[in-house]
């Protein structure tokens, strides 16, 4: 009996440990954003020890992406799906500063453990389809012609240990549609999997109706400082960007109406002010909306599983001024911040929670803070042989010059031409003059293409001046494809992956600043795919004219019309036939008796 207690108890000990090593963490920010827009960002954190995570006992860590994880001896990971486009001029800066938003479609890089670069690349295969399994996505295309091994633009962000040997590898799939069918294994690596907790918001039919949407996964192992025993942490995130008026149309009405004439709020003064032309008047007044509106349904509780210390009751945020009216559900507790712009609320577990901002007019209004860069990129050119990329950089700070790493990774079929590099700059007075590359181009890391083998990666250190506008082009030459090689929708293009841009020394923390450009669309030489679609017609119809006269030739007896061709006939038939002739025979004798 006494061994049994101190069986127990040790057993005890042992779980309190694991369980004071794990913990899950979810929250809610909502802010609402010019132009009727509102930013919901949800985020989920859970930890798990290493040596629960070896011993493959997952508590909050979903144990589908452990295993696969430990497979491939991934000790860090970073995984996004986005669609649609941030507009840093009207919402601000980029949510975590750009640091979980990835390039459009599907973007991943890891750090994997390996003796050598051809075992992280097998590592890398087997991750990658994997990964594709479980969230039902393409991943499995990012092979080595979409794979490459960034050299300045990626840093580790966990607390590896000295005796691993990481390799980092990169990939995209520019062209990926994010969808439902990415969501649902999302919410299910979740320890309320949807049915409690802020994930209980998410729905299909909201999330991809935003304007902007981006989810993502990021693993790292980290060493606190008062623990004994490290952790891995696995960091789910979904921001979104959504349109209220659209967000409040009920789902029996899917169409948008327009705006009646007379509810239609139209600035009169300017010059071209008719009766079937209206000019909006900015609004100062707040739009009304709730949760329930937004998102169709209300918060169902916090989730147990949350921890119940500390800021983990805080579960929702909104960042509004202090003066702007809210409405809550009951059983809710409010705390506001000292700033006056944001305020934190406490959920029950078993309670349904709900906010109701209603209209009001502001005087104060939050900040929003302003983006340390701005790039755009475009392909120029004409023609199908040959074109350029032009790169704008725009630094909006009057002070301080940014520098930054800018990192392209093009298909193998567009072929950079780096001697034909120019940099043009605007100052602040406006005037335009073109400069030596290397007044703004630092460093330069290029790993050439190799045709249907791998990519062209090149990384650029720049460093663009204060209250200045740099343009940077270059030429590149389009590659002709096998016939093979074609999409079924050739003459749509080919998608070329957002360029990742890193700034340099504005690192928050120990996380990185992050932005990236808009995906490009690549014209290539394509062949005219209706005149095979002519040949095979017409060889068709000729083997089908000719095929059926021989087969009508061999196959059918030709038989005269006035005989009766009995003999094509078996006995069977053959005796019917002479039965019925008799037959008719005999009435013919007896009618003529008549």
């Amino acid at each position: 009996m006494a061994l049994l207690l101190l069986f127990c108890v040790l057993l005890g000990t042992i779980a309190s440990r694991s369980i004071a090593a794990s913990d899950y963490y979810e929250r809610l920010d909502l802010q609402p954003l010019p132009g009727s827009s509102l930013r919901a960002s949800f985020n989920f954190r859970s930890n798990s020890s290493i040596s629960a995570f070896e011993k493959q006992n997952f508590r909050f860590f979903p144990r589908s992406f452990g295993q696969i994880l430990q497979h491939t001896n991934t000790k860090e990971l970073h995984l996004r799906f986005t669609t649609g486009r941030w507009d840093a001029e009207t919402w601000g800066a980029r949510p975590w500063n750009g640091f979980k938003e990835g390039a459009t479609g599907v973007e991943l890089w890891a750090w994997i453990d390996a003796v050598d670069q051809e075992k992280a690349f097998s590592k890398w295969i087997s991750l990658t389809q994997s990964l594709s399994g479980l969230f039902c996505a393409s991943m499995n295309f990012i092979d080595s012609t979409r794979t490459t091994q960034p050299s300045f633009s990626f840093e580790p962000v966990g607390d590896h240990a000295a005796s691993d040997q990481l390799h980092l590898l990169h990939g995209t799939l520019p062209g990926e549609v994010v969808c439902t069918e990415n969501l649902t294994p999302f919410i299910k690596m979740l320890p309320c999997k949807g049915k409690a907790g802020i994930s209980s918001l998410l729905d299909g039919h909201k999330l991809f109706d935003a304007s902007w949407q981006s989810m993502s996964i990021d693993v790292r192992p980290i060493c606190p400082s008062d623990q004994d025993e490290c952790l891995v942490e696995i960091e789910q995130t979904i921001d979104m960007v959504l349109d209220i008026e659209r967000s409040k149309r009920p789902r029996e009405n899917p169409i948008p109406r327009p705006v009646p004439k007379d509810k239609l709020d139209c600035d009169e003064s300017k010059p071209y002010h008719s009766g079937d032309t209206c000019f909006p008047l900015e609004k100062n007044i707040e739009t009304s909306w709730s949760l329930s509106e937004v998102f169709g349904r209300p918060i169902n509780g916090h989730c147990p599983l949350t921890d119940d210390d500390g800021a983990g009751l805080q579960t929702v945020c909104l960042k509004v001024p202090h003066e702007r009216t809210v409405f809550i559900s009951a059983g809710a507790f409010e705390s506001r911040n000292p700033d006056g712009l944001s305020r934190c609320y406490a959920l029950m577990p078993h309670q349904t929670f709900d906010l109701e901002l209603p209209k009001q007019e502001l005087k104060t209004s939050v900040p929003l803070e302003q983006g340390l860069l701005h790039a755009e990129r475009t392909i120029i050119g004409y023609g199908q042989e040959r074109g350029g990329m032009r790169v704008i950089f725009r630094n909006p700070s009057t002070t301080d010059a940014v520098d930054f790493v800018y990192f392209e990774s093009l298909p193998w079929f567009m072929r950079p031409y780096l001697h034909t590099l120019q940099a043009t700059v605007i100052d602040s007075d406006g005037n335009s003059r073109q400069i030596p590359v290397s007044e703004i181009v630092k460093d330069i890391f290029y790993r050439p293409a190799v045709d249907r083998e791998r990519g062209t990666q090149l990384e650029l250190v720049i460093s663009v001046p204060a209250a200045s506008i740099v343009t940077l082009i270059y030429d590149v030459e389009k590659a002709i494809l096998r016939y093979t090689e074609y999409p079924p929708d050739a003459n749509r293009g080919f998608n070329v992956a957002p360029a990742v841009i890193r700034i340099l020394g504005n690192d928050k923390g120990r996380i990185p600043v992050y932005l990236r450009t808009t995906g490009l669309l690549l014209s290539l030489p394509t062949p005219d795919f209706s005149m095979p679609y002519n040949v095979i017609i017409l060889t068709s119809t000729v083997m089908a004219l000719g095929f059926g006269s021989i087969f009508n030739l061999l196959m059918r007896r030709l038989v005269p019309v006035d005989e009766p061709a009995l003999q094509s006939y078996g006995l069977k038939a053959r005796l019917k036939g002479a039965f019925v002739a008799l037959r008719d025979r005999f009435k013919g004798k007896s009618a003529k008796t008549e």
